[in-house]
This record gives structure tokens, C-alpha cells and sequence, in this order.
């Protein structure tokens, strides 16, 4: 195993960059022109010199640009973000200057071509030396205009200018680089290389800025980007109004490096087909990812710890056997992440620690089984009864990683994001569980029970007495559905309860769904909340909302706002960053009005696309007042879960989404277990009391539910204190979610169906008459399971 899963940004820190591409006046935002500007963007990003940049086209009108290891965006985001036209325009003059006449300008050109000085390639200097830019974004009040006859812009030294049509775009540049002239140690230079008609252009329109006189504006060119003047220099060494074709031409001047490279990678970068809109934007610091990975490690360790623990115990050597199938479904998971190239992100991990837990299930099942049919005196072989185990846990193993499967789909196809790294994660743990459990588990059971050992020790196996919990139900052998009522309306407070949450303290909606901006900073010393509350406000933050955190596994500062500008939001970092005697950027995340609103709606569209499925599939599966009985319980685990949320303020964003979605899979998977018991027991013949059925059914499957609640709780819990803000919440979620779910599956969903059947009982079933050897007198026989 070679290859290795890559790192999402949430672990190995950078920024990512969400673009939205805009209807142009003359070009439609869709597939192809969107594509179009993916490879624009794609020559701006190699400009910037990150190392293995990523960019793609998510849906139609979506650019996604990752950018490992960059922990300032504002370089990126501005060059991204330059989305007019790349035009080349003759200056024709100075521009008015305020209080003065407009200046006059001659048009002294002509149609002729113009050549260039092959011996230097047509050089133009800048007639003076670079300075910083004071202009504001452009020059005028006016909307820039580059089709038209005269423009007045500001250059970039702040000088008005006036220049003509543009005579060429920047789709006729097919490359621009920053070189230093080694030969005569001129410095820094910019050459230019043009493409098809982009050389004759380029030599007409130097050609007749040549005619004018040395000092002359009109023997400048100026270069415009997104409406501002990005280089305006003087032509040299050309001959008036001669044509010649020429492949490529180079700007000197008083360049550094830095200026060069920056000139070169605009100018390669050239026009985007269609405008562009930054409508979120990642950027997280190295230091919440090591933190991550570091926390979901020990978290797995210790975990997985726990869980052999119990599990051995429980059930001794099958269940040390079912250890090693454990390790062997993480050896597969891993190994089919990697073969797929998947993105393992932070949500990812934590469902890799999570599904250390949710991988036992499947075993629980089967050695539960295994010991009924050996202790119950079905089978009198233990080598019998492991293969029955199997063969009697098959169909709830199916249905209830059936349900867990859709959940995991409809993340993947309805999130977005880390997100959607997590339900790829859930997939390939859920396919890899089912093959350790079925085949390695079995085969390991199969070969440690025909051992002479064993044979002559049965009670090592762990199969050959039940467990304390089905032990004492047993001898109390309580009827819980007597009670159904009163657990109903248990459950019923415990609703009305969360709601009322929800409606008085309203719902603390993260930035994903509402929009804005959050920035965390991680300062070396401790700061006192209110000086940070207090410096932002100086900065002109005064409604931000600033909190203590812990993402980074320390003591960090975040700051919310509605609005922050990539320079706003780098002076909060160094403000607070300056009260703690230093500081590191943990994360810096946008998200537009607009994505916020989608997002949120496609959370909706989300989970009432997995309630439908889920409820789909137990329709199909079971009669319908059992599936009604698992809605009602799935509504109660969700509802009581965002109350508790609402309740403490925690917020609800996409990582809470992704937890949801696992604990509607996880309670359907938990009903699923005791409804495929009720199912295989309940003859609905006349007289039958459903009742105590359901009764038995729950007390037979309450020890798997407890065993399989404990083996996933141990590893959330140690993510709960050792993963941080973000993680912990997850864990919160879901670990509220796994002890609501144990008990809504069997204490509300099952008294439901009892109340149900009560009211509308099911018709019994036709009497099949069997011919031969099929006719038998057991009463049980052709009845409907």
C-alpha cells in the first residue's frame, strides 16, 4: 500500500476559494464558458508560485480553487478576483486635472502596421520610475469603457490619462514572465509573447505610438486590467508605421522581482471569459489541522482501546476475533481511500473514529445471536451454532447498513465541502464493515471455535453463557409494553421540550448557512475576551460577535461579522495576535449572503431527502405500523437533538448537518434490529398477543442495543474531549443522538407500533394447504414472518 488519501485543506491548512461565474453582457455563464475560465484562472494561480494548486468547475456556473499551505488569501482573492477584460489601449493624451480644461489630445496615428526592432524585440521602457499606487481602484468617477473613442482613467502613478478604443485583448497573450537581464544586470523585465493576430496588433500599435516624440503621451501604451491601469510604458526602438510581424515584446523599467512577477502574472493571466463573484473562502491555519489529525489519533487510540476492552469481556475470544476484523476493517478502508484518491477532511476523520464503534455492530448481532441457538439448546454444536448466528443476523445486518448507506449518498450528493468528505467516509466504512463482519469476522470466529482448546474450554469462547444484561432481564423478565403509554408520553415531553427551545432560543445558524465571516486567531499568551472584544470594535466592529475557542486544541479568539474585507480581517488577526505577545491564523472562513441561503436550503433539502428514503425503505420493508412507529422515534431522536442545540447555543452548521444525517441513519438502523426480531417471531395468528410480542422481541435485543451503544460511545466520547470546538460538537451530537436513538428505537418506536396494532390489527393470514411432503402439522408452519 503505497499510495496515501490526501489531505483536505481542514487538515493540511491553506485556503480554498469559491468563485461563481456571472452572466457577461455578451456571454452566458455556463459548462463550457465556465471551463473557458477555469484555464484563465489556472495560469493566475500558477503565477502565484503555490505548490499543487487544485482547481475544478463544480456544477454548472462553480470554480473551487484550493491552494495548499496559503495562509493570506488577499493576493489570491485579488488576482481571482480581476475579471474584466485584459485590453491594450494608445494613450492619446493627459487627462484634466481637477479645476483645469480637459486636456486636448491628437490622434497622430494611422492605419499603417507598425515594425518592430528586431534587434530589441521591440522594447518599451517605462518613462518613470514605479510608485506606489495612491489612485482609488481606477481613475474616474465614470464607468471605464474600453470600447470607447476617448476614456479619462488614472495610470498607475495617479496621473489622468486619456486613451482610445482597445485594439487588442488579452486572449492574443499566450505568455508572460518576469526575467532578470543577467547580460548587461539591467534588473528586473516583463516580455510578453503574443499568439495568432496578437503580434501584428502589438506591432500596429506600438508602430504608431513610435510617431510621436520621445516625452510625448501619446508614445506610451497602456495595459488595462478589471478597469484599473496595471502598466502604461513609453514605446522604445520602434519605426513609425512600418509592419512587421513579431512574436513577442518586453517591458523594462524599475522593477523588482516581486513588481515583475506580479505585472507578468496579471498580464499572462489575461480576460476571463465571463465575470467572476467570490461567494466563500476557506482558509485554515497549520495548526488546526496538526491539531485535528493529532486529536483524532488519540481519539482512535483511545477508542479502539475501549472497545477491545469491552468487547473482549463481553464476549472473549470471538470477540477478540472480532478485534482483529476490527483492525482489518480499518486496513481496508484505508487502503480503498487511497485507491480512490478521496480527500480525507476533518468531518472525514472524525467518521473514521466514529465508525471504530459502528463497525462492532454487525458482530454484536451474530454473537447474540450464536449464543441463543447454543445456550437456548437449538444448536447443541457451537460450530453449529456460529454459522446460525450468521445466517439469523444476515437480514438485520442488511437493512440496517442499507439505511446508513442512503444516509451516507445523500451526503454525498446533497452537502458540500468537508461535508461531502464525510459521507464518502461513511460509504467506504460502511461497504468496508460489512465485508470484515461477514467474511474476515466469520472466518476468524469459524477457525479460533473449531480450535481442541475451545472444544474443551466452551465458556473461552464467550458464546457459551449469555451476557449480564439479557441475564437479568430474564429473571425480572419485566413487561415494558405494558407501560406503553406512559414511555409515549415520555417521549412526547421530551418533544415538546426540544421545541420549546427551538422557539425561545431560536437556532445559532453558523456562517455557512447565514453568510459572513468568521476569522479565529490562536494568540501566544492568553487575552482577556473584553480587551478583544474591545479592540475590534476600535477597528470599527463593534456589532461582531467575539468568543473564546478552542479549535486548535488551545486557547484561541474567533470574531463574526456580517461583513470583513480580506484587509479588515488581516488587521483583527494582527490586533489580537499584538494582545497576546503574538499569534497564528487558525482559520479564516467566508461565505456569501447567497451561498448562505442555498446552503441552507439544500440542508433542508437534505434531511427531508433522507426522511423520505429512510421511510421508503422501512414502508417496503415492514408492515406500516412498525415503519410509522420508526418515523415517529427518528423525528423524536432529531427534534431532541437541535433542542438541545438550540438550548445551549451551539451552532448548527454543516459538521451538525453531517451528524444529523449519521444519527437518522443510526436510530433507522437501531429500529431496523428490533423490528426484524418482531417481525421473525410474529406469526399474526388469532388470539396472538402483539403486545408480548413486541415485549420479547425488545428484552432479546435490548443487550445488543446496550453493547453496540457502548462500543460507539467509548471513541465519541474521547473525540468529545480531545477534538476541539468544532470536532467536540460533532461528537456532542452525536452522542446525544446514539442515547436517544437506543432509546426511542425501543421505548418509543416499539410502544407506537403496540398502540397501532392495538387500534388497527393485521388481517391473518390466508392458510396455505401444502400437498406431499410440504403438508406438515406444525401450527407454525406457512405462517407469514
Amino acid at each position: 500500500m503505497t499510495a496515501s488519501p490526501n489531505l483536505g485543506l481542514d487538515l493540511e491548512g491553506g485556503a480554498q476559494i469559491t468563485l461563481e461565474a456571472q452572466d457577461g453582457p455578451t456571454v452566458e455563464a455556463n459548462s463550457e464558458n465556465t471551463d473557458r475560465a477555469v484555464e484563465v484562472l489556472r495560469r493566475r494561480v500558477d503565477a502565484l508560485g503555490v505548490s499543487e494548486p487544485s482547481l475544478s468547475r463544480s456544477g454548472e456556473n462553480r470554480i473551487i480553487v484550493e491552494l495548499p499551505g496559503l495562509e493570506d488569501p488577499t493576493e489570491a482573492s485579488e488576482a481571482l478576483g480581476r475579471t474584466a477584460q485584459l485590453t491594450f489601449h494608445p494613450v492619446l493624451g493627459y487627462g484634466p486635472v481637477e479645476g483645469e480644461e480637459e486636456a486636448t489630445t491628437d490622434d497622430e496615428g494611422t492605419d499603417e502596421e507598425a515594425t518592430e526592432d528586431e534587434a530589441t524585440e521591440d522594447e518599451a521602457t517605462e518613462d518613470a520610475p514605479a510608485e506606489e499606487d495612491t489612485a482609488e481602484d481606477g481613475a474616474t468617477d465614470e464607468e471605464f469603457d474600453p470600447t470607447a473613442e476617448e476614456s479619462v482613467i488614472t495610470d498607475e502613478r495617479g496621473q489622468p490619462i486619456v486613451v482610445g478604443p482597445a485594439t487588442m485583448t488579452g486572449e492574443e497573450v499566450s505568455a508572460a514572465s518576469a526575467q532578470f537581464d543577467i547580460q548587461t544586470a539591467g534588473g528586473w523585465f516583463v516580455t510578453i509573447d503574443f499568439s495568432g493576430q496578437g503580434a501584428t496588433d502589438w506591432a500596429s500599435l506600438t508602430g504608431q505610438a513610435a510617431c510621436f516624440q520621445q516625452g510625448d503621451p501619446q508614445r506610451r501604451v497602456a495595459i488595462i486590467l478589471d478597469d484599473e491601469v496595471i502598466t502604461s510604458p513609453t514605446v522604445q526602438d520602434a519605426t513609425c508605421d512600418i509592419g512587421q510581424r513579431g512574436g513577442n515584446t518586453r517591458i523594462t523599467g524599475n522593477f523588482t522581482q516581486e513588481s515583475s512577477e506580479e505585472l507578468s502574472a496579471l498580464i499572462e493571466g489575461g480576460a476571463l471569459p465571463l465575470p467572476v463573484e467570490v461567494i466563500e473562502q476557506r482558509v485554515v491555519g497549520p495548526t488546526l489541522g496538526e491539531s485535528a489529525i493529532q486529536a483524532s489519533a488519540w481519539a482512535a487510540a483511545i477508542g479502539l482501546a475501549l472497545t477491545t476492552i469491552f468487547i473482549v469481556v463481553a464476549y472473549r475470544l470471538v470477540g477478540l476475533m472480532a478485534v482483529g476484523a476490527l483492525i482489518g476493517y480499518g486496513v481496508i478502508a484505508y487502503a480503498v481511500l487511497s485507491a480512490l484518491g478521496a480527500t480525507l477532511t476533518l468531518p472525514g476523520l472524525a467518521g473514521f473514529v466514529l465508525a471504530i464503534g459502528m463497525a462492532v455492530d454487525a458482530n454484536v448481532l451474530i454473537f447474540e445471536r450464536a449464543r441463543e441457538d447454543y445456550v437456548d439448546g437449538a444448536m447443541k454444536s457451537m460450530r453449529n451454532a456460529v454459522p446460525s448466528g450468521f445466517k439469523k443476523a444476515i437480514s438485520a445486518i442488511a437493512d440496517s447498513n442499507v439505511t446508513t448507506l442512503l444516509a451516507a449518498i445523500l451526503l454525498f450528493f446533497l452537502a458540500s465541502g468537508p461535508v461531502r468528505g464525510f459521507g464518502v467516509t461513511l460509504t467506504i466504512g460502511v461497504l468496508a464493515s460489512l465485508l470484515s463482519a461477514l467474511v474476515l469476522s466469520r472466518a476468524l470466529t469459524e477457525w479460533v471455535i473449531d480450535r481442541r482448546f475451545v472444544r474443551t474450554h466452551p465458556a473461552a469462547s464467550g458464546l457459551a453463557k449469555h451476557g449480564r444484561v439479557r441475564l437479568w432481564l430474564r429473571e425480572r423478565s419485566p413487561d415494558l409494553m405494558r407501560h406503553s403509554r406512559r414511555l409515549l408520553a415520555g417521549s412526547l415531553i421530551a418533544i415538546i421540550l426540544a421545541g420549546a427551545g427551538i422557539a425561545i432560543r431560536g437556532l445559532n445558524f453558523g456562517i455557512e448557512f447565514t453568510g459572513g465571516r468568521l476569522v479565529e486567531v490562536a494568540p501566544t499568551e492568553m487575552v482577556d475576551i473584553d480587551d478583544a472584544r474591545e479592540a475590534v470594535a476600535d477597528l470599527g466592529f463593534p456589532t461582531a460577535i467575539v468568543n473564546e475557542s478552542g479549535a486548535a486544541g488551545e486557547d484561541a479568539i474567533s470574531v463574526r461579522t456580517v461583513e470583513m474585507s480580506d484587509t479588515e480581517a488581516r488587521e483583527i488577526i494582527d490586533a489580537i495576535s499584538e494582545l497576546g505577545g503574538g499569534g497564528q491564523m487558525v482559520r479564516d472562513e467566508l461565505i456569501g449572503p447567497s451561498l448562505g441561503d442555498e446552503l441552507q436550503r439544500n440542508a433542508l433539502i437534505a434531511l427531508a431527502v433522507a426522511l423520505a428514503a429512510q421511510l421508503t425503505y422501512l414502508a417496503i420493508r415492514f408492515r406500516w405500523t412498525l415503519s410509522g412507529g420508526a418515523v415517529v422515534a427518528l423525528f423524536q431522536n432529531v427534534i431532541v437533538t437541535v433542542g438541545i442545540f438550540a438550548w445551549l447555543g451551539k451552532p448548527i452548521d454543516g459538521i451538525f448537518l453531517a451528524a444529523i444525517l449519521t444519527i437518522i441513519g443510526y436510530t433507522v438502523n437501531d429500529s431496523v434490529v428490533v423490528f426484524d426480531r418482531i417481525r421473525e417471531t410474529w406469526t399474526r395468528r388469532a388470539g396472538e398477543d402483539f403486545r408480548q410480542v413486541a415485549n420479547t422481541a425488545v428484552l432479546n435485543t435490548l443487550p445488543r442495543s446496550v453493547n453496540t451503544g457502548m462500543s460507539t460511545l467509548f471513541p465519541l466520547f474521547a473525540l468529545y474531549f480531545l477534538g476541539g470546538d468544532s470536532l467536540s460538537d460533532f461528537a456532542f451530537a452525536l452522542i446525544i443522538g446514539i442515547l436517544i436513538g437506543t432509546y426511542s428505537s425501543n421505548f418509543t418506536a416499539t410502544p407506537l407500533a403496540v398502540e397501532l396494532e392495538r387500534k388497527y390489527p393485521a388481517p391473518e393470514p390466508e392458510e396455505k394447504v401444502k400437498t406431499g411432503a410440504g403438508n406438515r402439522e406444525d401450527p407454525n408452519y406457512g405462517a407469514v414472518v
